[in-house]
């Protein structure tokens, strides 16, 4: 008995000690989990440049999983996209920030970016060098995108190994009616809209003359747009980019191939410096670092965050930003698309919530699901319905379906270089009966009505089905004339006069009254912060929530990054994002499926 009772005293010891530490580990995880929420604000120096170095492509709005993103960030990654708002954000506050005195533009990891999203930095740029601060620009291989912001600079240095290489903007398709006639497979077309050019991939050889006209006349509205930003900024002849665009075949090669005296020369840059010179420089301006090997500098993602943490303690006045970036899908939709329902929930919100006074819907698509933009138009509608004033800022596109959720607002903006309108709607049913019949495979059989088989894609389309069709696309052009002539105020003719599947250029748009105002987003946000009739207000910029653990691991960032500094870290870290990379696979790809019949209002007018 006493060997009994002493076990089970030890036994009811262990046990008690058991649950101690056990206590003690999920006090340790929650005050750590607790730290980690609070987050740690960055350390910025007395002195020093802020770094705006984007990388991949510029953006609006991030795409795909937060959570792949964050596991991507903590392995040292490069990020195929950049956020505009963290980095106008950034420069702003660094404005009126007296610990910093320069702002560098490093480019070189910049891919991509639309005229009105660099216009936006660009802007921002502006603003902080009013301020009587420098912004200084150096770059290896300054691109066109590049260069647009290089250009903004008090000081631009382009490396002795590098170039200044503008060639404007094209647009050019292949088109594959002859691949599919020797294929065998019939493109049946349904479309109103003299200028709906989107089907002519699959119904001709080459580019109509509708087409080409418009694309002359929009690209040649960028091109004009990007060389009076870059002659401004720059203080060059109105000619002078267009110049050394037209004569680079000839100069670069007299000049025995140095491209950056050419560029020089030209006045496109200030200076032809390697990196260790800007560094030297840069020195000058603001002191070495702790190393003493560089310039004492701030990331623009760290400053981001003290500028986040300070105006989530700003006052309760509102107006909710909803950023509507990507095709416009039908359901729920991950960021950089637009889904029906998950951007309708989140007006929804906005509309419901009352520190919410206003809405800035912010619009960078072609289009897409004319089902999904009715039900963001619909939503949109009844906001305004309750008293909240809505303005649209638009930003690269926003084209069809796109100007489809725009029609609603107060008050549209856009950039001169945005590109709107293609008001039109076209449907395509590819049919391969005669590609079966050239593998000597027919389709025979019955039908119980005079529809039953005839919008088959083995067989050919029905005439009924045809007439059907035809008919459904003409209502729905009718529905988006009527919703963007209630919208901005004209009659159906006239609507329809401008309409037709054209695309304009925003200052050809606010010409024609599609837009009201050519100006940045922070103009649009002002104008929607003036209809609410506020002085104060704070941008709440309203997202998809994120689940708990989506937040945790975002949160758990930078602690992560200290933690998993060692190599054994890293590769654990590589081995938990590579399995669940397939999972991410699949959901991005599922995530883009539509529903089947539906009909959509899409443009095709990606520029290059």
């Amino acid at each position: 008995m006493r060997i009994r009772s002493f076990f089970a005293g030890l036994w009811r010891g262990l046990d008690a000690l058991r649950k101690a530490l056990h206590l003690i580990v999920l006090l340790l995880l929650f005050g750590l989990v607790l730290g980690v929420l609070r987050g740690s604000v960055p350390h910025v120096p007395t002195r020093a440049a802020l770094v705006i170095a984007p990388e991949g492509e510029l953006v609006e709005q991030l795409s795909g999983d937060p959570l792949a993103r964050a596991f991507a960030d903590l392995q040292g990654e490069r990020q195929p996209q950049t956020l505009l708002w963290d980095l106008t954000d950034a420069i702003r506050a660094a404005a009126s920030d007296r610990r910093i005195p320069v702002v560098v533009l490093d480019l070189d990891k910049l891919d991509s970016a639309t005229q009105p999203t660099l216009e936006e930095l660009a802007s921002a740029l502006r603003e902080f060098r009013a301020a009587g601060k420098k912004v200084i620009a150096y770059g290896v291989e300054l691109t066109q995108e590049r260069y647009y912001l290089a250009a903004q600079a008090d000081e631009s240095y382009v490396d002795p190994m590098g170039f200044v290489l503008l060639e404007g903007y094209d647009r050019y398709s292949p088109y594959l009616k002859e691949a599919l006639d020797k294929l065998g497979v019939d493109i049946n077309v349904f479309r109103v809209g003299r200028f709906k050019s989107a089907v002519e991939i699959f119904t001709r050889s080459d580019m109509s003359a509708e087409d080409r006209e418009e694309t002359r006349a929009y690209l040649g509205a960028l091109w004009g747009t990007y060389q009076e930003a870059v002659t401004r900024a720059r203080r060059l002849k109105p000619e002078a980019v267009e110049h050394y665009v037209d004569t680079l075949a000839t100069t670069v090669p007299a000049a025995a191939g140095n491209a950056p005296r050419v560029a020089l020369e030209a006045g496109l840059v200030t200076g032809v410096k390697t990196e260790l010179e800007v560094e030297r420089r840069l020195i000058d301006l603001v002191g070495s670092d702790d190393s003493g090997d560089s310039f004492s500098a701030v990331s623009s993602a760290d400053y981001a965050r003290v500028v986040h943490a300070q105006r989530r303690l700003s006052g309760r006045n509102r107006v909710g930003v909803i950023v509507a970036s990507g095709e416009i899908l039908d359901g729920d939709q991950p960021p950089g698309t637009i889904g029906g329902d998950s951007t309708a929930r989140l007006i929804r919100e906005a509309r419901l919530d009352k520190d919410v006074k206003a809405v800035l819907l912010r619009v960078n698509s072609p289009g897409g699901s004319v089902l999904a933009s009715e039900e963001i138009y619909r939503e949109l509608t009844a906001l305004r319905a309750a008293g909240k004033p809505l303005v649209v800022s638009m930003s690269g596109y926003a084209a069809s379906g796109g100007y489809y959720i725009s029609a609603p607002a107060d008050e549209i903006w856009a950039s001169p270089a945005t590109l709107t309108g293609s008001i039109g709607v076209f449907a395509i049913i590819p049919t391969i009966d005669r590609t079966l019949g050239k593998l000597g495979i027919g389709v025979d059989g019955v039908g119980t009505t005079s529809l039953s088989g005839q919008a088959r894609l083995d067989r050919p389309l029905g005439p009924a089905a045809k007439v059907l069709l035809q008919s459904q696309i003409d209502r729905t052009y009718q529905d988006f004339l009527e919703r963007v002539a209630s919208g901005r105020k004209k009659s159906h003719d006239q609507v329809d006069a401008i309409a037709q599947g054209r695309v304009w250029a925003g200052i050809d748009a606010r010409r024609l009254g599609l837009v009201d105002q050519l100006g940045s987003f922070n103009e649009a946000l002002k104008a929607a912060a003036r209809r609410a009739k506020l002085t104060e207000f704070t941008p709440k910029f309203l997202e998809p929530k994120m689940t708990w653990l989506q937040q945790l691991v975002l949160n758990f960032k930078t602690s992560l990054l200290q933690l998993f500094a060692s190599a054994r870290g890293r590769s654990e870290l590589a081995g938990l994002t590579q399995r669940l990379s397939p999972l991410e696979h699949e959901a991005a790809r599922l995530a883009r499926f539509s529903e089947p019949g539906r009909v959509y209002a899409y443009c095709f007018c990606e520029v290059r």
